[in-house]
Formats: C-alpha cells, structure tokens, sequence
C-alpha cells in the first residue's frame, strides 16, 4: 500500500497521528503512513465534550472506548512513548500539541459520518491555516465509497450487484493490512518528550455509568477473538449454521472491537478469505461495507428514511408500548429476551437485532428512528451506518430490492431459532410466574395495521417471514 510520501527520505522530523475509532498500532493506515514519512510520530486521542454529551451517546460504547484507550496508552508506555491524551474542541488541543513537540504535519483516518465530516473539516482547516500539513487516509473500509460503483458511476442502492461487485475488486487488489508496527520501531516519539496529558478517565467522569457486563476493547482482545473464530475447528466453520442461535456463541464477537477500531478491516477481510467455509463471514462483513457507502453516498439517511415515500408512514405515539419494547416486557418472550441481553450486556446477537427491530416498527408501528436512538444509547458496538442500515432494513424504509414487507412473527421467530427456550429462560427467570406480563398486542391485528399502514404510504404488499 502507498502512502503518497517517498521511503527511506521523511518528510517531516515529527508527525502527529490523530486517533479517532482507529484505537490500535497495528494495521493502522494513518499510522503506517505516519511512520514511512517521518522520523517520529506522537500518537493522539482527543476527548470530545460536546460529543460525548451527545444524546446519540450512551454507556456501553463510551465504556468501551475508554477501555480501548487504555489498553492503547499502556502499549504504548510499554515502548517507551505514550498517548497524548487531550480533552476539548479538536482543533486548538491539536494545534497547541503540535506546537509543544515539534510537529509539522498530521495525519488521520477518514470516517463517513456527517458530523465527523464536519468537524474534519473543520479541523483541516485550523491545522492547515498553522502552516501543519494535513493528510487524511481510508482505514475504516476497504475501499472508498467512490470505488464500488455500478458501470453508469452511481453508487449501489441494492446489496447483491454491491456485494458482488466488492468481491470482483478485492479478487483483483485485495486491501491487505498495513504493516504498522514494523514500520514504528525507532519512530515513536518518546514518552518524555510528549509530556503530562491527563489520565484516561471513568464513564462516570461524563455522567455514564459503568458495569462489568459492557464489553471492553484492546487489539489483545481484538487478536484473541479473531484467532478463536478462524482458527481450524474455531467458530466461523459453523457459522452459517449457528450464527442465528442465540443461546450458541457462534458469532464472532467483534463488533465493539470493530467499532472502537481495536482491530482493522483489512486484518479481518484476510483471515476470513483464508479460512475454510468463510463465505457466510465474509458477506457479513460486507454488509459494513455497503451500509458505510450507502452513509457516505446518501448522507440523508442520518435523519430520515432512504426511501423518501417512507417519510409518509403514519408511525403511533405509542410511548406506553415503546417503554415496554425497551424494558423487555412486552409479553413476547424473544423479544423481551432479546431487549434484556441489550439492556445488562450492552450488545444483542444480530438475528435477534432483526426481530426486535421488526416488532417496534410493524408490531407496535412506532417509527424506527426511536428505535435507532434507543440502541445507539445501549450498544457497545453503535454505529451510525451499520445501525441506520439495520433499522431502516427492518423498517421497510432502506435500501431493498423486494416490492414487499418483512413483518416477522415474534412467535415463531423464537420457536425458529430459539427452539428449546434455552437463550429465553436464560434472560427471563421469571417466565413460567404470573411476574410475566401477557402480550402488550395482537401480532395478526398488529401485522393487518402495520400493511395498511405502509400501503398507503409506499403501496407495497407484505409477506409473512
């Protein structure tokens, strides 16, 4: 992989590399590119307030990105060099960093969210108006929204033709992972000349609350799950088979890492294509990449449906039923499961994700976005894209190829995939009591409301699943 600089002949004496969801030193795209083009690099994370005040923030993802930063700071204390841990507004904490070691460039890698767009933007502009040169790279995905394009140019609003396509690229030029710490030996500015920066603080510091439930982050954890699933006899040879069990641990449980960006891409795209019956896998991981272009192409669906007749849908101001829905109560025993393991864990298994994200929307015919904000808040591994995909997926409102409706029976949906009631009894003791509530709906009357209801808006048919 290039990076734009010359080897062998730095440009730069010292380089600041600003981390974001990228917590890792290896397979890190910036970093790599830092360290070819540099004789040291500082490493950087910077708290932000205002987005950690966000009502799109919540615990379980705010505990784990503090655990990812710690275990960074260590590993790199362990080399003798440290993370320059700041807190406020990007651009000034960045500069006066840069003024205190010597920088005189930074580097960074690219994120498709609009508010990141923004603040990049902004950002860009304060270093470069300094006299910092700036560079951005792709790290998230593997390749840009711009790459995967059907033969007109436009983007993909379909899975399948992007999929496909994806692959025919990466059967060409495969993005393989970047060699990041062979690159940073002798590089790493030392821990002395970084200085004091302030310590990696508690969620409660921000007004979250921690639990031991919540996921934590490193690139060791990160390692020893990809390892575990793909290694010979590991859980990936099964996993078309039981990764829609949710009382088996047949999921590769990577999300949060993902997501905190403890591991790359490019690290998980190999070893999938070099382990025996990866092709499940391999589709998922996909996904990511279809719903960060459809996040990048059409940045709309951020605050509104992909669809714009969707915006039509006569959704119910039902917070009675949301609030059941959200406390796992609403006599659907799959349902209520699936909402517990969210509410004590701060992650769901996907099928279960699917389910949960069907009854709010047809069921109830409350309006996915309440139900995107409420997961937002309870996910370690909350993303914009891959959680805007889901929902709207869910909600008939995203991109899909089938003239018809996906209105998933939350009975037989838990007979299907939770046959013998283990994963259920395991999140609701007190099932077989008269503690459990009866159903809060008639899924049959519910199901003939939510096809009128999107009939109108969308005039499509609806299917039983």
């Amino acid at each position: 992989m290039r990076f734009n600089s010359t080897p062998d002949v730095p440009r730069h004496d010292r380089t600041l590399v600003w981390l974001r969801r990228d917590l890792r030193l290896r397979d890190n795209v910036a970093l790599a590119a830092a360290a070819e083009s540099s004789e040291r690099v500082c490493v950087a994370f910077v708290l932000d307030p205002d987005l950690l005040a966000s009502e799109r923030m919540g615990a379980p993802l705010v505990q784990t990105f503090f655990s990812a930063v710690g275990a960074l700071r260590a590993e790199l204390r362990e080399r003798a060099s440290d993370l320059a841990l700041l807190e406020g507004d990007p651009a000034p904490q960045l500069l006066a960093l840069a003024a205190r070691v010597g920088a005189t460039a930074v580097a960074f890698n690219r994120d498709y969210e609009p508010g990141a767009i923004a603040r990049d933007d902004r950002v860009t502009r304060a270093l470069a108006a300094a006299g910092l040169e700036v560079r951005s790279f792709l790290d998230h995905v593997c390749f840009d929204a711009g790459e995967i394009v059907a033969q007109n140019g436009a983007p993909y609003r379909i899975f399948t033709p992007f999929a496909r396509r994806w692959r025919d690229r990466y059967r060409v030029a495969p993005p393989l992972p970047v060699p990041s710490l062979e690159l940073l030996d002798g590089k790493l500015l030392a821990r002395e000349r970084i200085g004091a920066t302030r310590e990696v603080p508690e969620p409660e510091a921000y007004g979250f609350a921690s639990s031991p439930d919540y996921p934590a982050a490193s690139e060791a954890i990160a390692a020893r799950l990809l390892e575990r699933f793909t290694a010979p006899g590991g859980g990936i040879e099964a996993y078309a088979d039981h990764r829609d069990l949710p009382a088996l641990d047949g999921t590769s449980h990577l999300s949060p890492q993902l997501r905190a960006g403890t591991i790359g891409i490019r690290t998980c795209f190999a070893r999938a294509f070099a382990a025996r019956e990866a092709q499940t896998w391999t589709t998922e991981l996909i996904w990511r990449e279809f719903y960060q272009t459809i996040l990048a192409r059409f940045p709309h669906v951020a605050t509104g449906p992909f669809q714009d007749a969707a915006r039509a849908i006569a959704w119910r101001d039902d917070d009675a039923g949301f609030a059941a829905w959200c406390e796992g109560r609403t006599g659907f025993p799959i349902v209520d499961a699936a909402m517990r393991q969210l509410n004590r864990y701060g992650w769901m298994h996907n099928r279960l994700r699917m389910i949960v994200a069907s009854f709010l929307t047809k069921d109830l015919l409350i309006s996915w976005q309440r139900g995107e904000r409420y997961f937002e808040r309870r996910l370690a591994d909350a993303d914009l894209a891959q959680n805007n995909g889901g929902w709207q997926w869910a909600a008939s409102t995203g991109t899909d190829a089938v003239p018809y409706f996906r209105i998933f029976n939350p009975t037989t949906q838990g007979a299907r995939f939770d046959p013998d009631g283990a994963f259920v009894r395991a999140m609701i003791p007190e099932l077989d009591t008269p503690a459990y509530p009866a159903p809060i709906v008639d899924h049959a009357a519910a199901r003939t409301r939510a096809i009128a209801a999107f009939a109108s808006a969308l005039g499509k048919n609806a299917r039983q699943e």
